[in-house]
């Protein structure tokens, strides 16, 4: 089986193993309720996407085998709507939902989605050319879910003057109001909604879908009708990710990404970007992401981020943050990004819904030993028996490793090949697959 066309996170560079981080904060949440997930445009019907159309690109992709045939044509709606930043103050986040329709009439749970690590401030998920609005309507809507997907704040037509990455206060946020804005949007483009709600995300959107699965069931239960979460290849355990000493595949996005982000939630990080980032990087790195114009590919061949061919991540690292930063993030306990990762960390809480945590043991970008079993570990602590995991690396392996095995050799065309496309491109439908039978159990 091949699977192509659906990768948003392959990278350039490759990591042996390691370390992911991001970010978190808090919010005094100022903005009455009322006012969000409350509609600023009409929902528009931007395409329909017909049984035929998508079981041709499912097909033709390879993707059938996971998905299935579809059972219901997709409608495909923008959505924009109005949320809370950082500190609760009032904006707006756009996005896309997902409709089932032609013969899908029974009305439908709400499948709330995250998206992964973007890098392009322009994207908008309300795009039915766009790779992973593709595999979210062959995953979910044309199975007969509805599905809502943010573009986070800061991204296409969010007037937020940055995006909080990895942020877990404001990621909870934007997916809720999300919710609150599909279901204002249902009636007016043909949407019946049956009261139930999931929650998913991959990546990033794994955090994200997290942090939105404990405020709903801390803040709004009785709103909000969540039944299950599907949490795939998600950073979790943030703090402890900082303390690894070597460079995940795309060091060079992520963190800069986290730590100006956490410099703009929390102001503390450090008092001027060289004392964190090497000289050219300094100069602009905290307007860099996400970027206007520039991909994840373009950003390396532009030079505004290091990790050219041959360059391992740890080359990367190395070539622009300070060594002295470096050292106090994975050696003081007291280091204020360390802390703010700790903020944002997903571990402590006790989920009422059933929870799937989804990931592949190879995955080099978001390590499941750091992050997944680290989760799975806490909830096992206090004996919940509603958490289960899942490990897809044999499937990856079977499907895309040559000879149904992982290679080897680093030094190797497949080994870069393979690691590069883990966790981007070959690991996501298979979680996918996951969680959408976690979802079928309780819809």
């Amino acid at each position: 089986m091949k699977i192509t066309g659906f990768n948003r996170l392959h990278l350039t560079t490759l990591a042996a193993a390691s370390l992911l981080v991001a970010c978190g904060g808090g919010s005094n949440d100022p903005t009455p309720t009322s006012l969000r997930g409350k509609l600023i445009d009409t929902p528009k019907v931007l395409a329909t996407l017909t049984v035929a159309q998508i079981d041709a690109a499912t097909a033709s992709s390879g993707l059938q085998p996971l998905s299935g045939t579809a059972k219901c044509d997709v409608k495909v709606v923008d959505l924009n709507y109005n949320t809370v930043g950082v500190d609760g103050e009032l904006t707006n986040a756009s996005g896309v939902m997902l409709v089932p329709a032609g013969t899908c009439s029974t009305a439908a749970a709400l499948v709330a989605y995250a998206k992964g690590t973007d890098v392009q401030k322009p994207r908008t998920l309300a795009n039915p050319a766009d790779s992973e609005t593709f595999l979210l309507a062959a995953m979910y809507a044309a199975q007969g879910y509805a599905v809502v997907a943010t573009d986070y704040l800061g991204f296409a037509k969010s007037a937020y003057p940055y995006h909080p990455y990895l942020h877990a206060d404001s990621e909870a946020s934007v997916v809720i109001d999300g919710i609150r804005a599909a279901r204002n949007a249902a009636s007016g483009v043909g949407a019946s909604l049956s009261g139930k709600v999931m929650v998913t995300g991959y990546s990033q959107g794994g955090h994200s879908s997290m942090a939105a699965h404990r405020a709903i069931e801390r803040d709004n239960a009785t709103e909000i009708n969540l039944v299950a979460g599907a949490h795939l290849a998600g950073p979790y355990n943030l703090s402890g990710s900082t303390k690894v000493p070597a460079a995940i595949a795309g060091v060079q996005f992520f963190v800069p990404y986290m730590v100006t982000s956490y410099q703009k939630v929390y102001k503390n990080i450090y008092t001027s970007a060289g004392t964190v980032f090497k000289a050219p990087y300094d100069g602009y790195i905290e307007s860099l992401l996400p970027s206007p114009t520039l991909t994840y590919t373009t950003l390396v061949t532009s030079g505004k981020l290091p990790g050219g061919l041959g360059e391992t991540p740890n080359q990367a690292r190395d070539a622009m943050f300070q060594t002295a930063f470096t050292t106090d993030v994975q050696t003081n306990s007291n280091n204020p990004f360390y802390l703010a990762a700790k903020k944002n960390d997903l571990l402590g809480w006790s989920p009422k819904s059933k929870l799937l945590l989804c990931g592949g043991a190879g995955d080099p970008t978001v390590p499941p030993a750091i992050h997944q079993a680290v989760m799975k570990a806490d909830f096992d602590s206090r004996n919940l028996s509603n958490v289960s995991t899942v490990d897809v690396d044999a499937s990856v392996r079977a499907v895309f490793g040559p000879g149904g095995k992982a290679p080897t050799d680093p030094t190797s065309a497949a080994f870069a090949t393979y690691y590069g496309s883990y966790h981007g491109t070959y690991e996501p439908p298979f979680c996918h697959v996951a969680a959408r039978a976690t979802f079928d159990q309780v819809k």
